[in-house]
């Protein structure tokens, strides 16, 4: 989809598992159904909320292809492909072009809390990338990688990189970082996000984000959310983003990634909530409260399968 800008709600997909640990395809695919049928403008697919660390190679090929054939180009797919060297980063890349990605997703390379690239080997790796692929990249500019990326280093590889058009923004003050990073890249950059479940999305969106990577636990109203604050309707944006926050803060503070595959659970999307070990279940106490917390609500994804 060559100079389509990308924009709007795209959030991460979870990746099923039987109660065994395995692979459930069935249910992968009723997941994606319902963020489509949730009206995202897109998904992003093996991102970290996906549990990317814990699939195969094998297996993430298998779910590039099973969900980009079932989507069918009803909505964009991003794929995540990071990995500490630039050589396999820029494979992963290339095989998710071909599979029909609209664009992929990369953290800086880091291996562990101590084995960092520096800028020169960040800039090296992005533009092997770039060099591999003819769609966008974005930068996923997340703590969990430890690399530090300044608001002047992102702009410039945004201005020296073409494909790097996008910039995830998922850290402390990322409103703030968002402003600066804008007013430094300009044109280059296409699409300012925000992350971390929309859990500052009302700041970050006034500070000049066009879209926004949550998780998949209430796709359909982030979308209300967005849609009213770019049509001009910010009163109306923050009066729906406030009701669901306290969902948002609990699935963020308390749940993590378990929270979506709970509720999904919950309201019969999928058959298992299952994460892969050494992760562990949600307590039972902390799950009751999600469930309480989102049944006040009456959300999307406790009705979808039913």
């Amino acid at each position: 989809m060559p100079g389509t800008v990308y924009a709007g709600v795209f959030p991460i997909a979870p990746t099923t598992f039987d109660d065994n640990g395995e692979l459930d395809l069935e249910s992968q695919t009723r997941a994606i159904d319902f963020m489509i049928d949730a009206g995202v403008n897109g998904i992003c697919i093996l991102a970290n909320y996906s549990e990317q660390f814990a699939i195969t190679d094998d297996e993430r090929e298998r779910l590039t292809t099973l969900i980009l054939d079932h989507v069918a180009g009803r909505v964009p797919i991003i794929v995540t492909t990071t990995h500490f060297s630039s050589k396999i980063a820029a494979e992963r890349s290339r095989r998710a072009q071909q599979a029909g990605a609209a664009m992929v997703m990369l953290m800086p390379p880091y291996h562990g809390a101590t084995i960092r690239a520096d800028e020169a080997g960040v800039v090296g790796y992005f533009r092997a990338v770039a060099d591999a692929i003819d769609i966008p990249i974005m930068i996923q500019d997340a703590p969990v990688s430890g690399v530090a990326l300044s608001a002047d280093f992102l702009a410039r590889l945004a201005r020296e990189i073409p494909q790097v058009s996008y910039i995830k923004a998922e850290m402390p003050g990322a409103a703030g970082k968002l402003r600066a990073l804008i007013e430094l890249a300009g044109d280059a950059l296409e699409g300012p996000f925000d992350g971390e479940e929309s859990i500052t999305l009302i700041p970050d969106l006034d500070a000049g984000a066009t879209g926004t990577m949550p998780s998949a636990m209430v796709p359909d109203v982030l979308r209300q959310v967005v849609d009213r604050y770019r049509d001009g309707q910010r009163d109306a944006a923050v009066a729906i983003y406030e009701r669901w926050l306290p969902l948002i803060n609990y699935e963020n503070k308390q749940c993590g990634l378990r929270a979506t595959k709970a509720l999904m659970k919950e309201g019969g999307i999928i058959a298992s909530e299952a994460v892969r070990h050494p992760q562990t279940p949600l307590h039972p106490a902390t799950r009751a409260g999600l469930v309480e917390l989102a049944r006040r609500l009456d959300p999307l994804i406790l009705r979808w399968g039913r």
